[in-house]
């Protein structure tokens, strides 16, 4: 968790404190409100000193336990403002997997550069539906979130229609492990090579691949996406980042060219890819 973030969260627990302390009928003890709100009094406790991320619900309960409803839409405010860059996936998977690919859906609409690194999987804007829905179930299955899978699966596959609306560059590099990671059955997977291959050669696509046998300057690393030089997104189990200050995206953009200086392109990059569907169903 960022230092950033941390301080964000501990500065809104501050201020809760302080509207427990404030209370018009009197001061609250910790005890005391969270046997108002029906919680377990370390939940109270994990909120004041930044140890809990709380939800918009638990800042509006807060308010009225205080007897300071008006104060929830500073509180919520505070909340937006950290979350605006770390977006935690228990909260954006509250409403299922397809919202979650509008949001992406608008911000690569809103591009025309967009350079990407990935080290785990292929990236959603070149996915087959079935590489797409492996991948969605087992993020549901790890997040216990809902499982509007197929809605999700249709909002990711929109995305591709940007590769060909014109206007708009992707710049892509894949590790060669993605290319052999068994994250969907065998068959899904050399579809979804074969996506890959009758990518390479597209106008709006440039697609690399880093060898398994290629000199690193720097290691794999999390994947991630640069929308036009002015904003970043990576992703670890807990949360996604959207980074948009200019000492992210500098060191962002060194570390994409940085693993560009690894990759192959063209013809050797569809050697790689090849080898990787062999090896799926030897002769």
């Amino acid at each position: 968790m960022s230092t950033d973030y941390q301080q964000a969260r501990e500065a809104l627990g501050v201020r809760l404190r302080e509207l427990r302390l404030a209370a018009p009928d009197g001061r609250l003890t910790g005890t005391a409100l969270a046997r108002k709100l029906d919680w377990p009094n370390s939940k109270v406790s994990k909120l004041e000193l930044g140890k809990q991320t709380a939800t918009p619900e638990d800042l509006e309960q807060w308010a009225a336990a205080c007897g300071q409803p008006a104060s929830y839409e500073e509180l919520r405010a505070r909340l937006a403002g950290f979350e605006s860059h770390i977006r935690s996936w228990r909260r954006q998977l509250v409403g299922g997997h397809k919202p979650v690919q509008d949001v992406h859906n608008e911000a690569q609409a809103n591009s025309k550069v967009l350079r990407a690194w990935e080290s785990s999987w292929v990236m959603g804007v070149l996915q087959t539906p079935d590489y797409a829905r492996a991948v969605l179930t087992r993020s549901a299955e790890l997040h216990r979130s809902p499982r509007d899978i197929e809605e999700a699966v249709r909002a990711r596959m929109r995305r591709q229609e940007l590769l060909y609306s014109g206007g708009r560059r992707y710049h892509v590099i894949l590790w060669e492990p993605v290319l052999r990671s068994l994250v969907c059955p065998p068959s899904v997977l050399t579809a979804q090579l074969d996506r890959l291959t009758g990518v390479i050669g597209m106008d709006t696509v440039e697609l690399g691949i880093v060898p398994l046998t290629a000199s690193l300057k720097v290691p794999p690393g999390l994947g991630f996406w640069i929308y036009d030089d002015r904003q970043v997104v990576t992703e670890a189990w807990h949360a996604e980042m959207w980074l948009d200050d200019d000492d992210s995206v500098a060191l962002y953009l060194r570390t994409w060219k940085t693993l560009r200086e690894s990759a192959v392109y063209g013809a050797d990059a569809h050697n790689v890819i090849n080898a990787a569907r062999r090896a799926l169903n030897p002769r």
